[in-house]
């Protein structure tokens, strides 16, 4: 029988726990070795809740007895039928937890979900139902294993590809925030801005962050910067940041490559812990810049201003000395060896 394109997907609750199931037992299992919830495909005539009730019941044993429905995931995969998936949390049941024939069942707590096996896509929805997001229509598309795209309420979200130490791509694509929240090494691109002045010494170009950025809002920063977004590379992300940030259309050859940095923040922005690892390539663009023919992308920077580098360099020695980024969100060791090459 040809299987609706149809399913439910249930997490059950008890004692700040999901009752996940590990897909180990079968052979031939799209899901093998992964950590999913409770759910399975509906049969004709069902309603999403029949499905769920039945599901429940076939895999676990249980009877559940207070659920809520929680979105719609629409998942999307190279070589395979679209699928719709109505997705539920459930927080009272009834019964014994038996023995499920897809795999092994286990009462996992919440804060330890992210260290298993999961599919990419799973640990987005899961950051939604754990946020008590309202209700709400997420779209994942994979090629494989890989996550290709993630798109919530209709808007895409930002993926990016995980990196080495030295730079090069893992093939692990995730979401922005959750890179940011699990401290997953990622890719970024910095350009410095710089001009000499009539004394011999250098000024850079620095842009204020915007007040609404969900990181260091308001600070100061380099000059422009940003992700390497995830199938991109370097380059071409220095690139488009200098366009779409500050109105700059540089060419390649106009950009000077420095170095390597490997840099690593923590700090806590609206109440969520924010960890910043990445690893970035850093541009050096000497060509004249007016204050006045910028075009500022306001989502992202409120102002720009030059500086004088020693004095941008002793107050960010100064501030990196009282272990907080009040006022500059930059690494001082990228700083101090920028200076290197202006010198």
């Amino acid at each position: 029988m040809k299987k609706s394109a149809l399913t439910t997907l249930c997490y059950i609750e008890q004692d700040d726990c999901y009752l996940m199931l590990h897909r180990v037992k079968k052979q031939v299992d799209v899901n093998k070795d992964k950590w999913i919830g409770i759910g399975g495909h509906f049969e004709e005539g069902e309603s999403p809740e029949e499905c769920l009730f039945r599901e429940v019941k076939e895999e676990t044993g249980l009877i559940l007895t207070g659920f809520s429905f929680r979105g719609i995931v629409t998942f999307s995969a190279a070589g395979w039928p679209t699928e719709y998936m109505c997705l539920y949390t459930a927080d009272s049941f009834e019964g014994i937890l038996t023995d499920c024939d897809e795999g092994t069942l286990e009462w996992v707590a919440k804060k330890d979900l992210m260290s298993l096996n999961l599919w990419e896509g799973d640990k987005i929805f899961f950051r939604l139902l754990m946020e008590n997001i309202p209700f709400f229509s997420l779209k994942l598309s994979y090629d494989g294993d890989r996550l290709t795209e993630a798109v919530l309420n209709g808007k895409p979200m930002e993926l990016l590809e995980l990196r080495r130490e030295d730079g090069s791509r893992t093939g692990v694509i995730r979401e922005r925030s959750l890179v940011h929240e699990l401290g997953d090494l990622h890719g970024t691109s910095h350009v410095w801005i710089v001009r000499p002045t009539e004394t011999g010494s250098f000024e850079v170009l620095l842009q204020k962050r915007s007040s609404g950025k969900d990181s260091y809002p308001g600070c100061y920063d380099i000059s422009s910067a940003g992700h390497v977004p995830a199938g991109g590379n370097y380059l071409d992300s220095a690139l488009r940041e200098l366009e779409e940030e500050l109105g700059i259309r540089a060419c390649p050859e106009d950009l000077q490559e420095l170095f390597l940095h490997r840099g690593y923040a923590e700090s806590e922005f609206y109440g969520k812990p924010f960890k910043n690892a990445e690893v970035t390539m850093v541009y050096l663009y000497s060509c004249p810049v007016n204050l006045s023919d910028l075009s500022l992308q306001k989502e992202e920077v409120e102002a720009v201003c030059w500086m004088e580098y020693e004095k941008l360099l002793a107050k960010v020695r100064k501030e990196a000395a009282q272990g907080k980024a009040e006022n500059y969100c930059i690494f001082l060791d990228e700083l101090e060896k920028l200076g290197e090459y202006l010198r």
